[in-house]
């Protein structure tokens, strides 16, 4: 039991992590958060499911099609329900992004309709066993894979000039446009990367778990959970306060029973939060006068 509610913990959290990926790229760069973040690792799986199952395309053009349809959601809601209220201002992106994803999880409910579907896949069909535990090869991919991409974040934004030209948006945007950075379109960019990830996270998970309208509500809130307690501005504590969380949230489950599992898990994450107010990894904004 310990060896596949780890195996499974690490899965869990992976795809948390990705998630949250996408809020901190947003941070890093905007200063803003995308609340259909949910929505978004939603459409993933269910764009997946329609183009690989129903329509009968080859895995990789469909998760390719998918993930490109969820880099476009996220275009729309920086243009539309970011964009206008940061060039007034106003901090009513917040409430229109949640308003954004309740939108795409009500017309995904009526033209996918609410019956819960199977995503088949060879990486979720035989269960290997490793130490004495039957565990499917897809959770051993998914750690994997967001592994895989974090350290590639975090290459490309602090090694790289144009991911330190992200960076420099967020800290001195006037600045940034005096060095020939647009700006608008950087921002843009991150919108796009941050829902292209919360779509892998869906396209991954999908196998494991049945793909709905309402998968993505609770992963969204779960990230954003874990985005905070990791400290929204580094990539790496986002990703192991998503492992973290998964692992706990296995472990919880399988020795206590799922009824006590969100009432644990969140009461860990006030604690954890009233002890390092920012995050694991996270630091304290400096103020220069």
């Amino acid at each position: 039991m310990l060896t596949s509610s780890i195996v499974s913990g690490l899965g869990l959290g992976s795809m948390y992590g990705l998630i949250a990926l996408g809020f901190h790229v947003t941070y890093v760069v905007s200063g803003t958060v995308n609340f259909a973040q949910g929505s978004a690792m939603m459409l993933g799986a269910v764009l997946g499911y329609t183009f690989a199952v129903k329509y009968g395309w080859p895995l990789l053009p469909a998760a390719v099609a998918a993930l490109a349809c969820c880099a476009l959601f996220g275009l729309v809601i920086e243009r539309i329900l970011v964009r206008p209220f940061v060039d007034r201002g106003s901090g009513a992106w917040l409430m229109a992004t949640v308003a954004g994803g309740i939108v795409l999880d009500n017309a995904v409910l009526f033209t996918f309709g609410k019956e819960p579907r199977s995503f088949p896949s060879a990486l979720a069909s035989k269960p290997v066993e490793i130490l004495g535990a039957g565990v499917y090869p897809l959770q051993l991919v998914i750690p994997a894979v967001g592994l895989g991409i974090a350290v590639l974040l975090h290459v490309v934004l602090r090694k790289t000039r144009r991911g330190k030209a992200l960076l420099a948006v967020v800290q001195n945007p006037d600045a940034a446009r005096l060095m020939g950075i647009d700006v608008r379109r950087v921002v843009a960019a991150a919108f796009m990367l941050s829902t292209a990830l919360a779509g892998l996270a869906g396209l991954l998970i999908a196998p494991l778990f049945s793909v709905h309208s309402e998968m993505g509500t609770l992963f969204g809130i779960k990230a954003f959970a874990v985005a905070i307690l990791g400290g929204i501005g580094s990539a790496w504590g986002v990703v192991l306060a998503g492992l973290i969380y998964g692992l706990t949230e296995a472990l919880v489950t399988a020795y206590l029973g799922s009824t006590y599992t969100q009432i644990v898990v969140f009461s860990v994450v006030i604690a954890a939060l009233a002890l390092m107010p920012h995050g694991l990894l996270g630091r304290a904004a400096v103020s220069k006068v």
